[in-house]
């Protein structure tokens, strides 16, 4: 989700890469259906593993969620979002997805500002 709403505010000003810590088979089809209401499709993307390499090139690698795991790099900066959990007050479905989304795009969209004004 995050890599796809940061290419929507980003537009080229910023290079994304999407990898998990413990990647799916396949996108969460309700992910791709909140991103795919705010114009985002991933719905082709194939999720994969991260490795070492993608963090060497990376200036910054944002870890999602308290549950994932890397075993991080010297010499690159690490983000960890702990997002709002809306399943946590009983929100599911749908709506959870998209309160994820937005807590997402709003930690984006304050991320690209700080980016792309250094």
């Amino acid at each position: 989700m995050a890599a796809g709403l940061m290419n929507k505010v980003a537009g080229d000003s910023v290079t994304t890469a999407s990898a998990g810590s413990k990647p799916g088979s396949a996108v969460n089809g309700l992910s791709a259906e909140v991103l795919a209401e705010v114009g985002v499709d991933i719905s082709q993307n194939v999720p994969r593993q991260i490795t070492a390499k993608d963090q060497e090139q990376a200036d910054l690698v944002v870890i999602l969620g308290a549950e994932a795991q890397v075993d991080e790099v010297e010499g690159t900066l690490y983000e960890r979002w702990e997002t709002d959990e809306p399943s946590e007050r009983g929100i599911d479905g749908i709506e959870r997805m998209r309160l994820v989304r937005d807590d997402i795009l709003d930690r984006v969209t304050t991320l690209h500002t700080t980016l792309t004004t250094r």
